[in-house]
């Protein structure tokens, strides 16, 4: 389980995130939504240990998040995909196990690559695949640490949008097959739905939680619910939050 208590980030005089309460239980699928600067990205980063709270507390199964990522237990899969440029896909996703003293896991990298569509490009180096290739071989990395925990951080904000619809499909996908608690932090109120089987809701001035949606939608879930009563009704539901925060 993830425990925010009374989760307070301030830099200087800035105050990024103030008094946050948040629980989220194990195998998860938990979105982040909200304005840009309203402290989403700050929350992930001291979940994930790379950031240090001012007041309240983070705790990852009673554990503080530095530990958890000491133990490989903490996957990270960002914006920019990070990958070596003189790795090969392959080598990139088995790079994270060897970094945290796991013996890799070649068979389970190979299959996570073909379930993620790049079956065939292994040995491709990153200068040869396109930008959604690259963050498929990134999620496929953080899958394959084997940790318990992955945290999301706008990871489809570079790609066009049938892209981001197609990895967003295989992302539910993989996350109903290896049971990982998900956070995801997004821009997008349809991607926010479409992914989580809950939805937070954020606001800034300082940034804080203003309400938490449940997702009512089918599972398993692919693109064809975007054409939904059900999704549009929750869509509309999640964007009328966000600018009523506004008013």
């Amino acid at each position: 389980m993830i425990e925010l208590d009374d989760l307070t980030v301030t830099f200087d005089d800035f105050t990024a995130i103030a008094d946050v309460d948040l629980r989220i239980e194990p195998e998860e699928f938990v979105t982040i939504v909200g304005p840009s600067g309203c402290g989403k990205t700050t929350l992930l980063r001291a979940v994930g240990g790379l950031q240090e709270p001012t007041a309240g507390r983070v705790r990852i199964d009673d554990r503080v998040p530095a530990a958890a990522q000491e133990a490989g237990d903490i996957g990270f899969v960002f914006q920019q995909h990070t990958l070596f440029p003189w790795k090969s896909a392959l080598e990139n996703v088995v790079f994270l196990r060897t970094m945290a003293d796991k013996s890799p896991k070649r068979e389970k990298a190979h299959a996570l690559l073909r379930s993620m569509g790049l079956d065939g490009f292994e040995e491709a180096r990153p200068s040869q695949l396109s930008g959604g290739m690259k963050q498929r071989v990134a999620i496929a990395r953080a899958l394959h640490l084997g940790a318990d925990v992955l945290l999301m951080d706008e990871p489809f904000g570079e790609l066009d949008e049938i892209t981001r619809d197609e990895l967003g499909a295989e992302i539910r996908s993989l996350w109903r097959q290896e049971r990982k608690t998900i956070v995801f932090v997004t821009h997008s109120v349809p991607e926010a739905v479409f992914l989580g089987e809950r939805c937070v809701v954020m606001r800034d001035q300082p940034g804080r939680i203003e309400a938490t949606f449940d997702i009512d939608l089918p599972t398993p879930r692919d693109t064809d619910v975007f054409g939904s009563r059900a999704f549009q009704e929750q869509v509309a539901a999640v964007r009328q939050t966000l600018h009523e925060s506004y008013e």
